[in-house]
């Protein structure tokens, strides 16, 4: 009964994120931007570094300051990925995304290296630490991510639109930069909230390897919703068990996890399609 409790925190996060992050990541992989997620997670993170670095957080990696300034540094990332969007752009986009991302990595360490708690904040950053997240911190994460859901769920006909027709988004009739804006700044605050839960990588297997399971299965959005989600679940309840068991880290386990599930859909789906055909 008390490992039930224990476990109950971090499983209901898991299925938060597990929510909200299967439905953008469908709109990630349509668009091709497959290390957005993993961009703004780690400019989030760079903010959150050089937030403690200020006297207004006092060290404290949960202070209001820490998360205001991580989420100043995604908007910013946000408003970058969308000015850089357009087929006539001489750069990728993802070629952005990845210089990011490096640029990003690059400065929280050297940030790290001016902390007193660089050590233990290096270690936290890539996967996290899930297992100790809070029922107030599932609480209101909950309710922000069901706000996002809903501006996502009112506004999807444009988001849609832009991310199936992401080859050709001029054909949407859409101004395409202002709606990326949106999208970016809305995934972003996601991203924000989630990776001082749940790490860099974490937060991006629950984006990217739900998506591209579903896809292997499904062709429509809510028979991927339907699988994503469901792998999510599952994936989440056994990465916990396993790293309670096993005594190993949460974070991790779960991206482990994440990858030997999808190795297995991906092996099981031949097989699948073979009996269905018979």
């Amino acid at each position: 009964m008390q490992i039930v409790e224990f476990l109950a925190a971090p499983f209901v996060a898991s299925l938060i994120l597990t929510g909200i992050h299967s439905y953008l990541g469908l709109h990630v992989v349509e668009r091709g931007v497959i290390f957005v997620d993993l961009s703004l997670a780690q400019i989030a993170a760079l903010g959150g570094t050089i937030a403690l670095l200020l006297p207004l957080s006092g060290g404290d990696p949960h202070a209001p300051a820490v998360y205001w300034v991580s989420l100043l540094f995604t908007f910013m990332g946000a408003g970058i990925f969308a000015m850089v969007r357009g087929r006539q752009a001489r750069i990728p986009q993802e070629a952005i995304i990845g210089i990011s991302y490096a640029v990003a990595s690059a400065a929280a360490i050297l940030a790290m290296s001016k902390s007193t708690s660089q050590a233990e904040h290096l270690k936290a950053m890539p996967v996290g630490n899930i297992i100790a997240v809070s029922w107030p911190e599932v609480y209101k994460t909950a309710l922000l991510y069901g706000a996002v859901g809903l501006f996502h769920y009112l506004l999807r006909k444009p988001f849609l639109a832009i991310s199936v027709q992401h080859d050709q988004p001029e054909a949407t009739g859409l101004n395409v930069r202002f709606w990326d804006f949106l999208f970016y700044a809305s995934f972003g605050l996601v991203v924000t909230s989630s990776v001082s839960i749940a790490g860099v990588l974490l937060v991006f297997c629950y984006l990217i390897v739900p998506a591209v399971a579903a896809m292997l299965y499904a062709d429509s959005i809510g028979g991927r919703l339907a699988i994503g989600w469901v792998m999510g679940t599952i994936v989440s309840a056994l990465g916990v068990y396993l790293s309670l068991i096993l005594d190993l880290p949460t974070g991790a386990t779960i991206v482990c996890t994440f990858g030997l599930v999808l190795v297995l859909m991906a092996l099981a789906r031949p097989l699948i399609r073979r009996r269905a055909i018979a």
